[in-house]
């Protein structure tokens, strides 16, 4: 079996060590040939830095380091330019003093390397200085590859001035490229986000972004068909094993984990952190989510509940996909730009584009899920997944009583200052926690009677759920409680019974459960249930 290259971003070292490749180099060809400045945004961990050392690598002259790959035998003539290479996920960035600081130490460190002489100045003329002398020193144009561009900007998401100020840092920096375009051959930007083009290249106005492009689309990533090709040999050896031998097809568990990323709507790609890391450690774990989940995603669903109930069958347009800025934060951008959110469906009204998102496999739903349920309730991880486990037996076998005191250990969980006097607040934390811990439910279900609050399909049956909040007192006495409990249920039953919410359910040969749910606070929870 070939050798896998976990953690391996350079070409040299996967081609001369006998590593597993996926061939990319027609992208390459495609690159050097298309337009002269790119733009691309990838997930992290996602192959984008192996990517810019490959493009690096053609412009090394070196053809027999090809030997085998779709570039050796293209027309491509492997001439030889200067390459400057940054990779910002290693500048240090604490404040924009330090970035400058960092981006010149770093600059300086690459003149020294070409024994160029340069003055001591700001991180923005170093580069125009080095540009300028590679050029001179080599006669040839000279390639420009920056991996991670925005790395300064997402480590202080959490704090919008510091965020702020180092943005225009590298603003600064990266507006030098647009006035050295005699001296540049190509110019490749990657990064995890996509800020919008004026808060970042608004100088750099010629970045030809290839992101959503089709052609582009399986640029980064392991393509599902190349599965079988190049790692035939490790699943047969995974199947052999003892743990593994009652799977019954271990690639189609292999795709359900790891598979599902698409940029076009139309072919996947599997993530390559993930898959290298299973067979390598030969278990199923959420590899890539546990190598990095950034926790300003998580605060921002924990402070904004309701923001998670817009996540299931998210249409929007690319525009909106695409960019965001420090300003004006979106979670959906964020989540599809950091990976917790793919493409899977593309659609045309006339000429206009819109993108149908959801998440990608199990391993960022089942992670992604727990993760915020845990963070939500400030308890752990074993938390969530008992009450996940719980929840699924309760509404399996119909015990909604079971239900009930999951709900209260959840709710009750949930600090104060987090809760809100009001029923579409409850109404939302009640949907996310079902959906967090992997319950097909949809809200807002329009039916010819009005909107039902919930409902929960399972195999067997619908659970059609009605939702009501009463104000009460955190004094109050037990007999006030009761009363508001007893309004509140009989309110929330007439409503499903007058407006017909099982009519849409009468037909489908499921169980049909009614259930009204009353609200007065954290976990003082009651609920009234009929079946059909």
């Amino acid at each position: 079996m070939k050798r896998l290259p976990l953690g391996i971003q350079n070409l040299r070292e996967i081609v001369e060590g006998g590593y597993v490749y996926i061939d990319k180099t027609r992208y390459v060809y495609d690159l050097l040939h298309d337009v002269k400045y790119y733009f691309l945004s990838r997930p992290r961990r996602f192959g984008k830095s192996l990517l810019l050392d490959t493009l690096g690598e053609a412009f090394s002259g070196d053809r027999e380091l090809f030997k085998g790959l779709w570039l050796y035998d293209s027309d491509y003539p492997f001439p030889k330019h200067p390459v400057l290479r940054l990779d910002m996920s290693n500048i240090a960035n604490g404040t924009p003093e330090i970035l400058e600081e960092s981006l010149s130490f770093e600059l300086m460190r690459r003149a020294e390397s070409e024994c160029i002489s340069v003055s001591s100045g700001s991180a923005s003329s170093l580069f125009k200085s080095i540009i300028e002398d590679l050029h001179t020193k080599y006669n040839q144009k000279v390639v420009v590859l920056i991996d991670e561009y925005d790395k300064p900007i997402l480590d202080h998401l959490h704090n919008a001035e510091m965020a702020e100020a180092n943005r225009s840092v590298i603003k600064s920096f990266y507006g030098i490229l647009k006035s050295m375009d005699p001296y540049l051959r190509l110019t490749f930007i990657t990064g995890v986000s996509k800020f919008t083009k004026t808060s970042i290249f608004s100088e750099l106005n010629n970045l030809f972004d290839i992101t959503m492009v089709k052609k582009y689309a399986n640029i980064c990533g392991i393509p599902v068909d190349d599965l079988d090709k190049h790692f035939r040999e490790h699943i047969d050896h995974m199947s052999s094993m003892s743990d593994y031998g009652h799977v019954a097809n271990l690639q189609e568990e292999i795709l359900a984990w790891y598979d599902g990323y698409s940029w076009d709507g139309e072919t996947r790609v599997i993530n390559p952190f993930s898959l290298l890391s299973f067979f390598l450690g030969q278990r199923f774990e959420s590899f890539w989510y546990t190598s990095g989940t950034p926790a300003f995603l998580i605060n921002m669903i924990k402070d904004k509940p309701e923001s998670f109930l817009a996540l299931k069958d998210l249409e929007i347009r690319e525009r909106s996909m695409n960019n965001f800025d420090i300003s004006s934060m979106s979670l959906a951008p964020l989540l599809f730009q950091t990976g917790y959110l793919t493409v899977k469906e593309k659609r045309f009204v006339g000429v206009t584009e819109s993108y149908l998102l959801d998440m990608p496999n199990r391993e960022v739903r089942e992670a992604f899920n727990m993760d915020i349920i845990a963070k939500f309730t400030e308890r752990d991880d074993v938390f969530a997944e008992t009450a996940y486990l719980n929840m699924r037996e309760s509404l399996q076998t119909g015990d909604l009583q079971q239900l009930l005191t999951v709900l209260k250990s959840l709710f009750a969980a949930i600090p104060y200052e987090l809760h809100v006097k009001h029923e579409s607040y409850y109404h939302s934390i009640f949907y996310a926690v079902l959906r967090v811990l992997g319950f097909a439910i949809d809200a807002e279900v329009s039916v010819s009677g009005g909107r039902i609050d919930a409902v929960l399909e399972l195999d067997d049956r619908v659970y059609i759920m009605e939702f009501k909040y009463a104000h009460c007192e955190r004094d109050a006495s037990p007999e006030t409680k009761q009363k508001l409990f007893a309004e509140a249920l009989d309110d929330g039953m007439k409503q499903i019974k007058a407006r017909g919410y099982d009519g849409k359910y009468a037909g489908s040969g499921k169980a049909v459960v009614q259930a009204a749910f009353a609200f007065l606070g954290r976990d003082d929870i009651e609920m009234c249930v009929e079946a059909l």
